[in-house]
C-alpha cells in the first residue's frame, strides 16, 4: 500500500504498522511525512502478533525479508511478542540478519515543555546490536543451573567503536564516552575497552573517557549532562539508552537507528503498549522522530528539518499528549491524530526556544575492516570439563577424577560457579550441582593434544560421571585465553 504520490525521486522503504498503538502512531507519522513533502515508495509487510500467532516463531513472513533485502530501509511501528516460550525476538531477528550493528538513541531533553531534572541534557548513546548476550545461546546444563555465553568479538567491536567516533565527528559533538566491565569481565569487556583505546588514538579531536558501567551509570543518571556520545557493549547499552531516554522527559519521546552496511531500521524505542490501543491517545513522538532519523539517512535533509522542527514548535506550543501533558506547561491535551495535526499545521516554522534542527548531508559511516596483522600463536594447553555432580564434597570429585586423567593429566583445581573450592577450599562457600575442574599437563608449559582430551572425556562416561560441558584452554602467543578462578 503506497499512500504517497509515485515520483521518479522517491526512495523505497519498507512499513510495518504493529501491534497495539502501532497503528495509530504509524499512521499518523506517515501523514506527517506526507504533508511535509518526502518522497517515499512505501511497501508495507505484516509482523508481529498475528504472524507469530500463524506459528511463525520470528514474527515475519519469510516473503517480507524479499522487500527489506530490496528496500533496504525499515520504518517500523512497536509489535507484541506473545508470553510464553518459543517465540523470538522480532529485533533482535531483524538486527542479525540484516547486520544493523549500530543502534543510535539520541536522549535530549526538552525543558521547560517536558518535565526533567536535566534540562541541559543532550546526549547519542551508541549501542553495539548484534553481540554480547544477545545472540541468545544459552543452556539449562544442571537441575539448578542455566547458562548463558556471552560473546564480544574484535571485529564487532572495532566497527561499532569507529561508528561512534565518526558520528561523533560528523555531528560535531566533542566526546566519546565507554562503559564496560573489564575489572570483572577481564576478556570479553577487556577486549571491548581495549579496542575503544586503539581506534580512539585515530581521533585525535575528540576527547575520549572510559567508565566501569555501574559508576558510569550512577553518573549518568545523576549528571547527564557530563555525557555526549556514549558507546557501550548490547546489554548495557540496551539498559542505559532506555534510562537516558526516561531522564530526559520519556521513553515515548525517543526514536532509534538501527545502522548497517546494507540496511537501517527506524523505530520508537517503546513498546506496543496494548493497554492504550484503539483510543487515540498514544505519543506518536517517538517513531515520528525514529522517521526523522531515516529521512536523513536516505538524503532527505530539508525534510528532516522541516518535520523535526514542526515537532518542536508542537512541543513548545504546549500541544501535548497525556503521557508529557503538565497543567504548569502545556496549553491543550491532544491525542495521536490531533498531535499530528498540529505539526502538520507548524510545518515551516522554528521553534522559539528550543534549539532548531538543522542537518548537514553527509556520507554514512560504513564499517572499515580492521587492519591486516599476524596471527596469534595458539596452542592448547589444557581443558575445563564441567560436571553435574551431587555425589559430595569437591574432595570426593577430585578422588573420582584424578584416576582418570592418565598419566600426562593433572587435576588443578576445582570450582563451584567460578570459585575456587578445591584444593585450599572454605567451608563457608555455596555448593550446588554444577563443578569445573581445571585440567593441564603434568609437565609445566607442555601442550595437550585434542586426543588425549578425547581419551579423558571417554573414561570419564566409562566411570559414570555426567560431564555437561568442556572449554579448551589455549594460550596466544604465550598469554593465556582463558581466566582464572576466582580464589585461585
Amino acid at each position: 500500500m503506497n499512500r504517497f504520490r509515485t515520483l521518479a525521486s522517491e526512495i523505497p522503504i519498507t512499513v510495518a504498522y504493529g501491534d497495539g498503538i502501532g497503528p495509530e502512531i504509524m499512521t499518523a507519522t506517515l501523514e506527517v511525512l506526507q504533508r511535509a513533502g518526502a518522497q517515499l515508495d512505501i511497501d508495507v509487510i505484516e509482523i508481529g502478533e498475528k504472524v507469530y500467532l500463524r506459528g511463525i516463531s520470528a514474527g515475519i513472513e519469510p516473503s517480507a525479508w524479499e522487500s527489506l533485502r530490496r528496500t533496504k530501509v525499515f520504518l517500523k511501528a512497536p509489535i507484541t511478542t506473545p508470553q510464553g516460550g518459543g517465540f523470538k525476538s522480532l529485533n533482535v531477528t531483524t538486527r542479525k540478519v540484516l547486520g544493523l550493528y549500530a543502534n543510535v538513541r539520541p536522549c535530549v531533553s526538552y525543558a521547560p515543555f517536558v518535565d526533567t531534572k536535566y534540562p541541559n541534557m543532550d546526549l547519542v548513546i551508541v549501542r553495539e546490536n548484534e553481540e554480547d548476550v544477545y545472540g541468545g545461546i544459552e543452556y539449562r546444563q544442571t537441575e539448578d543451573v542455566m547458562q548463558c555465553l556471552k560473546l564480544i568479538t574484535r571485529p564487532g567491536s572495532e566497527r561499532i567503536i569507529r561508528y561512534a567516533f565518526d558520528y561523533a565527528r560528523r555531528d560535531n559533538r566533542k566526546k566519546v564516552t565507554c562503559f564496560t566491565k573489564d575489572n570483572i569481565l577481564k576478556l570479553t569487556d577487556g577486549l571491548f575497552h581495549r579496542v575503544f583505546d586503539e581506534i580512539g588514538a585515530a581521533y585525535p579531536d575528540i576527547e575520549k573517557e572510559h567508565w566501569i558501567v555501574d559508576i558510569g551509570a550512577a553518573k549518568l543518571a545523576d549528571t547527564p549532562e557530563a555525557f555526549d556520545v556514549v558507546v557501550l557493549e548490547n546489554l548495557y547499552g540496551d539498559i542505559l539508552s532506555d534510562v537516558a531516554a526516561q531522564i530526559a522527559g520519556s521513553v515515548g519521546l525517543a526514536g532509534s537507528a538501527n545502522i548497517g552496511s546494507q540496511a537501517a531500521m527506524f523505530e520508537a524505542i517503546h513498546g506496543s503498549a496494548p493497554r492504550r490501543a484503539g483510543q487515540n491517545v498514544a505519543n506518536p513522538s517517538g517513531l515520528l522522530l525514529g522517521a526523522v532519523m531515516m529521512l536523513v539517512h536516505i538524503g532527505q535533509i530539508d525534510v528532516a528539518a522541516r518535520v523535526h522542527n514542526a515537532w518542536l514548535k508542537t512541543v513548545e506550543d504546549g500541544i501535548h499528549t497525556y503521557d508529557i501533558y503538565d497543567d504548569r506547561v502545556s496549553k491543550q491535551k491532544v491525542g495521536t491524530r490531533e498531535f499530528a495535526q498540529a505539526v502538520i499545521a507548524r510545518l515551516g516554522q522554528l521553534p522559539q526556544t528550543l534549539k532548531p534542527a538543522r542537518y548537514a548531508a553527509s556520507a554514512q559511516s560504513t564499517p572499515q575492516p580492521a587492519a591486516s596483522k599476524p596471527h596469534a600463536k595458539k596452542a592448547l594447553v589444557g581443558v575445563d570439563v564441567y560436571f553435574d555432580w551431587t555425589g559430595g564434597s569437591p574432595e570426593d570429585l577430585a578422588r573420582l577424577v584424578t584416576p582418570l586423567l592418565g598419566e600426562h593429566l593433572t587435576l588443578q583445581t576445582i570450582t563451584s560457579r567460578g570459585t575456587q573450592v578445591w584444593p585450599h577450599g572454605y567451608p563457608e562457600t555455596f555448593l550446588g550441582d554444577h563443578w569445573r575442574c581445571r585440567i593441564f599437563n603434568k609437565h609445566d608449559g607442555k601442550p595437550v593434544t585434542h586426543g588425549q582430551v578425547a581419551g579423558l572425556l571417554d573414561r570419564v562416561a566409562g566411570a559414570g560421571l555426567d560431564s555437561i560441558k568442556t572449554e579448551n584452554l589455549y594460550t596466544f602467543d604465550g598469554q593465556a585465553g582463558y581466566t582464572a578462578a576466582q580464589g585461585e
